[in-house]
């Protein structure tokens, strides 16, 4: 029985994946799946570069701004709630469009990966909490490097929610986060993926960031941060994002604006770097470039795609 199908378009931040995904729908009948891993967040608009209602042009998106900021979202959750979400969109006999830039929510889809149910530890999460606080993140990058070479290839040395979420598996279940990843691929994935990747020169697509944090900051990015530490108390995970945790540190007076606005830029490059790496790993991937009309990388995909 032939698997239903549906499109991915994925890429680095700032590289046209919104603009693209919309014209696509419009042209195919198709609704949007978010995989981006900050987007989920409510209140957190601005520095996640939400699509506003008018940007969606009346195509419907799902899984945007429906998690508050302190609350824990895991991979295996998103998983879920994007199978779901697929499933809603080929119950309408509409064409299901997975876009955004977080590799490891698009993984665990085009690969099938399951992730096992771990109860959450609150006492363990406390105690890997206040070794960072006395040892610092890179020891703890370490021990998970010990335990799982392969997944610590693919996250940053301050990525403290992925560091921590390797210690928590292990910890957990005895085995590490690779190797739950080898059994679960097994099965296979539920759909047939068709993953585009948008691609551009390094220059081009660092110029686009950087111009990018500028409109964030004078569409009120400061003030989204502060309104954010009003109104909750606690971030699990959520202002770790880029952007965020910066400002944060400029609101607390550890770094200047200057100092903040070059940050925020210097670490979303870097973030663009790893994305495309990790894309770059899927074999099925087919790049397109994005400095192409829009129009034309529609018809690549649709003619790849055969839809």
């Amino acid at each position: 029985m032939q698997k239903p199908k549906v499109i991915v378009i994925c890429g680095p931040t700032a590289s046209g994946k919104t603009a693209l995904s919309i014209e696509l729908a419009k042209k195919i009948n198709g609704e949007i799946v978010s995989s981006d891993s900050m987007q989920i967040y409510k209140d957190m608009n601005i520095g996640t570069a939400k699509p506003t209602i008018e940007e969606m042009q009346g195509i419907k998106h799902y899984l945007i701004d429906f998690i508050a900021p302190d609350k824990r979202y895991s991979v295996a959750e998103y998983k879920k709630d994007a199978e779901n979400a697929i499933e809603e969109i080929l119950k309408k006999g509409k064409n299901p469009i997975l876009v955004g830039g977080t590799g490891l929510y698009i993984d665990t889809l085009i690969y099938g990966i399951e992730y096992p149910t771990i109860e959450f530890d609150e006492k363990y999460r406390q105690e890997l909490e206040e070794r960072e606080k006395k040892e610092g993140l890179i020891n703890l990058y370490e021990e998970a490097k010990k335990i799982d070479e392969e997944a610590v290839k693919k996250i940053s040395i301050n990525d403290k929610k992925r560091i921590l979420r390797i210690l928590e598996i292990y910890h957990a279940t005895g085995k590490n986060k690779t190797e739950q990843e080898l059994i679960s691929r097994q099965k296979g994935p539920k759909y047939d993926y068709k993953v585009f990747a948008i691609n551009m020169d390094r220059e081009t697509l660092y110029n686009r960031i950087n111009k990018r944090v500028d409109i964030m900051l004078e569409n009120g990015l400061v003030e989204e941060v502060k309104k954010l530490l009003e109104k909750y108390k606690e971030f699990p995970t959520s202002m770790q994002g880029l952007g965020y945790k910066e400002v944060k540190e400029f609101l607390e007076n550890k770094i200047s604006k200057e100092e903040m606005i070059d940050k925020i830029k210097q670490e979303s490059r870097r973030y663009a770097k790893r994305q495309i790496t990790w894309f770059k790993k899927n074999k099925q991937t087919i790049w397109i470039n994005g400095l192409d009309k829009i129009e034309d990388n529609i018809e690549l995909i649709i003619k790849s795609s055969n839809i």
